[in-house]
């Protein structure tokens, strides 16, 4: 096993091994210090958004003050177990009838990280008459569609070097390569990013969870980062997508997950796709 990701205990019973993807049951307060200091170089994660999502072991509705504490000791288990030129991907969002969560969550992150970027995952967009993505029915005549969630984008200086142009797009002006002295045809995406989730039939294609999120999503934020062969880290691993972005990307992972069954579906569908990897594919 690799150093950069060993415990000071080593491997426990309560822990899976998949590949080069470490899975971990427990509650991710307990098993956070438990990593060694300094060694992640990407977190990837979304916590649980206290919006009263229907979980199998966790409870999402706590009072909001004891909401904020309780992640504010998770994000300070973050920050103990990044590396200097860590990247720190949390995506949460809030509702239409508490939309300040988010923004009360950062505020109070201030005190431990640099915000570097503010990236707005698009779900669902209407452009002219046309529109892309899912979206999710909204009663009564208050509220507007809720199609965005919030990435933020957290390091430990705000001046870590990203590859911008490893999840880039082509110029639409062609003329812009020779002109502006580009090396090729590629610029840089910016901070809202488009991933509408895959179509589903039924709660089992969603692997039984109430709030997964593309596997494009962990796989740009690595790809972002830049860092080759990463240690990658996700403490609400829920069934496991991080990871699997991690092995795609080259990665090795850490999933912390609190609840055995999502744990085990994370490793189902860790252990489908050994042997098919192709680090550095595009998704």
């Amino acid at each position: 096993m690799d150093q950069r990701v060993a415990t000071d205990q080593g491997i426990t019973d309560r822990e899976i091994q998949v590949g080069a993807q470490r899975l971990i049951h427990g509650d991710c307060l307990d098993v956070l210090p438990t990593l060694a200091a300094g060694s992640v170089d990407v977190v990837v994660t979304s916590p649980p958004y206290n919006l009263g999502i229907a979980y199998r072991r966790y409870e999402d509705s706590r009072a909001e003050q004891d909401y904020l504490d309780w992640l504010l000791r998770v994000a300070g288990e973050v920050r103990r177990v990044m590396r200097p030129e860590a990247s720190f991907f949390l995506n949460i969002s809030g509702s239409s009838k508490a939309p300040w969560l988010p923004f009360e969550l950062i505020v109070r992150l201030r005190a431990l990280f640099v915000l570097q970027n503010h990236i707005t995952w698009i779900k669902s967009i209407a452009i002219g008459p046309n529109s892309v993505g899912h979206y999710k029915p909204v009663g009564g005549k208050r509220f507007l569609h809720h199609n965005h969630e919030h990435i933020f984008h957290l390091t430990l200086t705000g001046s870590v070097p990203l590859d911008r142009l490893a999840i880039g797009v082509p110029f639409k002006d062609k003329s812009n390569i020779a002109r502006r002295g580009h090396a090729r045809d590629l610029r840089c995406r910016g901070n809202t990013w488009h991933i509408p989730y895959d179509t589903v039939q039924s709660k089992a294609e969603k692997f039984h969870h109430p709030s997964t999120f593309p596997l494009a999503l962990p796989r740009w934020c690595i790809r972002l980062h830049g860092v080759r062969h990463p240690v990658v880290l996700d403490p609400f691993m829920g069934t496991g997508t991080t990871l699997l972005a991690a092995a795609l990307e080259g990665g090795q992972g850490i999933g912390i997950e609190l609840d055995p069954s999502y744990l085990a579906v994370a490793r189902q569908r860790l252990a489908a796709m050994q042997g098919e990897l192709i680090p550095g594919a595009p998704p």
